[in-house]
């Protein structure tokens, strides 16, 4: 009977880094929402730096960005986890496509399945998922986000920074 190798210690090293990842992520991403959900009514706002930041509890029953918030249509909530589904399972496939060595990207694609994961939970169980942190300057804000929202942003930055071949170039000089 033939044994097969286990994979080296770093190789196992990066592939813990994609499932604890992303669980520390979703767990952040449903604590936090909870504990807005806890805390603030529906549209009550914390202040949290004055001017800049508050808390703010709003839900988002449409796609990313509100896309679809307020349209009304017969099983809106479904075609909406369909699609989110669909593209988690195919970030998740192509992650688990990559090489060991490009570290770089499994972390950019461990935080957006995080993300992903986090807002997909939300809509599957409550049929909205909830945004809290308003960022704003006088009388413009930004779409209300969540830790789940930040972390896709983050690891699509990653992903695009490892596409540009940013980690490459490192100085050759002393």
């Amino acid at each position: 009977m033939d044994e097969v190798a286990a994979p080296p210690l770093a190789v196992r090293a990066r592939r813990t880094l994609e499932i604890w990842l992303p669980l520390a992520i979703l767990a952040l991403d449903q604590i936090t929402k909870e504990l807005v959900r806890r805390s603030l009514d529906l549209h009550e706002s914390a202040t949290v730096v004055p001017g800049f930041l508050d808390f703010t509890h709003v839900r988002n029953a449409g796609a990313a960005f509100g896309i679809l918030n307020s349209a009304d249509f017969p099983y809106k909530t479904a075609f909406i986890v369909l699609i989110a589904s669909a593209g988690l399972v195919g970030v998740a496939v192509y992650s688990a496509n990559l090489s060991s060595h490009q570290l770089l990207a499994r972390v950019g694609l461990a935080l957006i399945i995080g993300g992903a994961a986090g807002n997909l939970i939300d809509r599957i169980a409550i049929g909205y998922v909830v945004d809290f942190v308003d960022v704003y300057w006088r009388e413009y804000h930004f779409w209300a986000f969540n830790v789940a929202d930040s972390a896709i942003s983050i690891g699509v930055a990653i992903m695009i920074l490892d596409m540009l071949g940013v980690r490459a170039h490192v100085s050759k000089t002393a």
